[in-house]
């Protein structure tokens, strides 16, 4: 039984690597200017799928359009031929990626206000999310979605005070907002908190980290989310940023698999962000 499992995990590993290259490969071809036709995306202050918060030019986003539709596309194909129960859901969950994506990166032809491009991008995601979660029968608890050891979850979400300050040493963004003011700064917490905080989380250590542990391993698999998650923020340009977040993505996926609750790891994100677009950069 044992061999049987490591057997299948080996098969599984060399799709699931491909994946991920696919995914960078493309990410690169979107961020550095290419020529065609002259197409030339600006996002201003978005989220490039998930993870990314913040200043980020897409010189070509057509270009990102196309390679993630083409991924899209393959891993449909991959869960429909598969017999493969473990496979078949971790492609079928690692399909929300391009899918949003592709929505994000429509939104670079449209001059949208942040705030609005947020709440289309991350709605869809969330549906999708909910309805893949529903479709691979995972319940509630088997995603996180429940309160465990209070005690811990505050310390992990205390963690994003550190976390937020760390990042923005690296990045050095500019604030989101004109004036640190209640008016300006709360409505957009909430958004960073519900968007990047859980979103993100119930998405990337929620399901995700769900279909890649099974299909991987324990550890295996949340550094395969992790991976994932690191190159979602290869928007930013800092090869020094892509490996903090996989440090944190580690740091996101262990607490999950030892509590069993997404709860700490929700809060902390959101306040991670909080801190590095509307906190930090009016007082450091």
């Amino acid at each position: 039984m044992a061999v049987t499992i490591v057997n299948q995990r080996r098969n599984i590993l060399k799709p699931a690597a491909g994946y991920l290259l696919a995914i960078a490969a493309v990410e690169a071809v979107t961020m550095f200017p290419l020529p065609l036709l002259g197409v030339v995306g600006h996002t201003g202050f978005s989220f490039p799928l998930l993870g990314i918060v913040g200043y980020t030019e897409f010189s070509h986003p057509l270009w990102g359009v196309i390679g993630h539709a083409s991924i899209l596309a393959a891993v449909i194909i991959n869960a429909a031929r598969s017999n493969e129960q473990v496979y078949r859901q971790l492609v079928l969950s690692l399909a929300l990626v391009p899918l949003i994506r592709i929505v994000d990166l429509t939104m670079a032809f449209v001059p949208v206000a942040p705030m609005w491009r947020w709440l289309i991008v991350y709605a869809p995601l969330l549906v999708a999310t909910i309805v893949v979660m529903r479709f691979l029968g995972y319940s509630k608890p088997e995603v996180g979605l429940r309160v465990t050891l209070p005690p811990a979850q505050f310390g992990i979400a205390m963690s994003g005070f550190l976390l937020g300050w760390v990042e923005y040493l690296i990045l050095k963004p500019e604030a989101m907002v004109t004036q640190f003011t209640w008016v300006e700064v709360a409505p957009l917490a909430v958004i960073l908190a519900a968007t990047t905080g859980f979103v993100e989380e119930f998405t990337f250590r929620g399901v995700f980290q769900r279909s890649a542990v099974e299909a991987l391993g324990g550890w295996p698999g949340i550094a395969y989310v992790s991976s994932l998650f690191a190159i979602m923020h290869m928007g930013f340009h800092s090869w020094i940023d892509v490996v903090f977040v996989f440090g944190v993505a580690m740091f996101f996926g262990g607490m999950v698999k030892k509590t069993g609750s997404l709860l700490g790891v929700v809060i902390a994100h959101g306040i991670t962000n909080i801190m590095l677009f509307l906190v930090c950069p009016f007082f450091f």
